[in-house]
């Protein structure tokens, strides 16, 4: 098939925090590029990940969970981006929880432009114990809008993915491709080992760590196969410091090992990992040095 066939465009992956939303990124295209964990807001940047079939690309736009509960400027940059995204796509996947739909869900319904094709996506129906409740359920969320499509699924068993490319590739412009055939996402291996980090933090700490904490990578070589990297947590408070390096820094090397392994899986060779840990209070309000780290 000839490239001016294909069908291709952005699809914003949208949804209050903790739906799901990375979990469905990364099994739509089959490689870790956004993190995930059980902590609510656990995505902070927009991240791009390609899929590109014989007669489809789709670039798919993860954003941070809108936000309506804090009001720093960590906060206001990542819901900034989530209305930037809308502003600019093909097709929006509203993903919702199966069994929960509320005030959080409709505000961020309320930011999708009138005439951009919406497709409900129902992630986690395989925590639905019983099946019976699915339907109704199904009922009331097509009374909430003018939604395209409505695709129940599960992310994490990779269930209904196929009917949900299915629907998307109906919208697509043919437009050709947008990115080459071998490109999974924008997003540089830089920003990559921070967000690897960033997972092991949250993941292995937990709700001990508040969520003040940030990943600057200050140094990323590439000597051959071998990438050398300096990365420094960035927390609040002095105390947060203690908990992430843990006794005798055992935390902090669990956190290394693990996200080493992680990045050595996709850069495909092997990594030199050194990871410490900075106090910068108020990093998370001050827009400045929010820019320094990444945020835009």
């Amino acid at each position: 098939m000839s490239e001016a066939q294909v069908r291709s465009g952005q699809i914003a992956i949208v949804g209050r925090p903790n739906v799901g939303k990375s979990t469905l990124l990364n099994a739509l295209i089959g490689e870790k590029l956004s993190i995930v964990s059980r902590r609510a807001q656990t995505t902070r940047h927009r991240i791009m990940g390609i899929l590109t079939e014989a007669d489809a690309q789709y670039v798919f736009v993860d954003t941070p969970g809108f936000q309506t509960r804090y009001d720093n400027a960590l906060n206001q940059m990542m819901n900034r981006g989530v209305r930037q995204v809308l502003a600019e796509v093909d097709v929006v996947l509203f993903v919702v929880e199966a069994g929960r739909f509320d005030e959080r869900d409709r505000a961020v319904r309320q930011l999708v432009a009138d005439g951009c094709p919406v497709i409900i996506v129902v992630n986690k129906i395989d925590q639905i114990r019983n099946k019976a409740d699915l339907l109704p359920y199904l009922e009331r969320l097509g009374g909430e809008g003018a939604f395209t499509a409505l695709i129940p699924l599960s992310a994490t068993r990779r269930a209904q993915l196929d009917v949900l490319l299915a629907e998307i590739r109906k919208h697509l412009p043919n437009d050709g491709l947008l990115y080459g055939e071998d490109e999974i996402t924008d997003r540089s291996e830089r920003f990559l080992a921070a967000e690897y980090i960033r997972e092991k933090l949250f993941r292995l700490i937990g709700d001990e760590l508040p969520y003040g904490a940030a990943v600057d990578i200050e140094k990323f070589v590439v000597d051959g196969e071998l990438r050398r990297i300096s990365a420094a947590i960035v927390v609040d408070r002095a105390g947060h410091k203690s908990i992430i390096i843990g006794r005798g820094g055992e935390v902090v090397k669990r956190i290394a090992s693990e996200a080493r392994q992680d990045m050595e899986r996709m850069f495909g060779g092997p990594v030199f990992l050194e990871v410490f840990v900075k106090v910068k209070s108020g990093w998370a309000d001050d827009a400045q040095l929010l820019k320094s780290l990444g945020y835009e």
